[in-house]
């Protein structure tokens, strides 16, 4: 293996574990919830908060990154190291507090600002090494978020019912991704960061190939983080028709880890690999139309054999998060090389911000008229994000994506 073969790999394995670790920290309390319900009884709303305050902190953590150009003016690697620092102590913090304080939704908070600094950041410095492979470096890298995203759910199926544990095991980890991550170099397409102007933020809903891109993505972002953050709480209420509440809780917490992480990762670098070799626009279209189906049959499946249940969320899992690291590809590869950090952090802002919709309209909608209903609407993201990258396949700018793949 040549010097810069082992570089590129040992820069991106120490990357893709770093990225896990921090990101980790995004669902450490949304893995906690059935945990916290039955102790002090947070539900509903409230349960939801949890989630949806970390969306809040990140929208608000990129788009003052964006405006700013921080993340294509500052060392990537001190920008990734300062944020995990923040986050994994805000997120300890939580531990100190009364969980039915006001004051765990500000620490929430605190810890999604901080990812500004992390998954964007992560991916600008995972595209300073691509050259041919832009689809499945960045995949691998959301990969490692997707799974980093479902480790709560594992510490917190063997964790029993403390859910102090699975808070401090993943503050601890992702504390240890803020050292480890100085020892990432960064790769030879690493350009060095001209004069920064805050409307440049806006290049990526201006520019039309850009916009269609970004299209695809806030399609996918409708679905990805709703079905995240309540594909547990479903699989525990239809668990529960079928089994004792023990065996419920202990195999939906397992069942969450393996759609949401396993199944997930699996997906984004299966994904990156094929957007390589047949176009980025194909895969995710063929990604989307897949996670779609699944949003409209997953929820009339409520009650039903476990086994067939967690097969259908499986496949649901793998297409979810598959175009993910697609659409921040192809941001890369048509936005100006100075630019691409702030790009990525424009299009993950726009996409977050989405996602508090989506978060908070599963419950009403839950209770109002089932989960399959509830569920099917997820399904219109899909649907209008396979518009727009059919729309882009035909864009003259195309030819820049997977190396004129499409």
């Amino acid at each position: 293996m040549s010097g810069i073969a082992a570089s590129k790999t040992f820069a991106l394995t120490v990357l893709a574990v770093c990225e896990l670790a921090a990101m980790a920290l995004w669902f450490s309390a949304t893995a906690v919830v059935l945990s916290l319900t039955a102790e002090f009884g947070i539900f509903g709303a409230r349960a939801g908060l949890l989630t949806s305050s970390v969306q809040a902190g990140f929208v608000a953590g990129t788009l003052g990154s964006a405006f700013l150009g921080l993340a294509d003016r500052l060392d990537a690697r001190r920008f990734f190291m300062v944020s995990a620092l923040i986050a994994a102590g805000a997120n300890a913090t939580i531990l100190m507090i009364d969980p039915m304080s006001d004051l765990v939704i500000v620490m929430r908070f605190i810890t999604g600002a901080c990812m500004a600094g992390i998954y964007p950041v992560g991916m600008k410095m995972a595209t300073t090494w691509a050259k041919g492979d832009m689809g499945l470096l960045v995949g691998l890298l959301v990969a490692a978020l997707t799974l980093g995203s479902s480790v709560p759910h594992l510490f917190n199926a063997f964790g029993g019912v403390d859910w102090r544990f699975t808070i401090a095991a993943v503050s601890i980890v992702a504390a240890s991704a803020a050292l480890f991550i100085n020892l990432v170099r960064l790769g030879p397409a690493h350009v060095a960061p001209r004069k920064f102007h805050a409307r440049q933020a806006l290049t990526g809903f201006t520019d039309p190939a850009l916009r269609l891109a970004n299209g695809g993505y806030l399609g996918h972002m409708w679905e990805l983080y709703a079905m995240w953050a309540w594909i547990g709480v479903f699989l525990d209420a239809s668990y529960r028709t079928v089994m004792d509440a023990g065996d419920a809780a202990f195999w939906t917490r397992a069942a969450t880890f393996v759609v949401i992480g396993l199944a997930g990762a699996f997906g984004c670098a299966a994904g990156g690999w094929l957007a390589d070799r047949i176009g980025r626009t194909t895969t995710t279209m063929m990604a989307l139309a897949v996670s779609g189906s699944c949003a409209l049959i997953t929820g009339f499946l409520f009650g039903a054999d476990p086994w067939l249940l967690f097969a259908i969320a499986f496949v649901w899992g793998i297409a979810v998060p598959a175009d993910s690291a697609q659409f921040s590809a192809s941001i890369a590869e048509l936005a100006p090389p100075d630019l691409v950090g702030t790009m990525l952090t424009a299009q993950t802002c726009a996409g977050f911000l989405l996602t508090l919709v989506t978060i908070h309209l599963m419950p009403p909608l839950v209770e109002q008229a089932g989960w399959a209903v509830a569920f099917a609407v997820l399904a219109i993201g899909p649907a209008l994000g396979f518009w727009s990258m059919g729309w882009l396949r035909k864009h003259p700018d195309a030819v820049k994506i997977a190396g004129g793949l499409r």
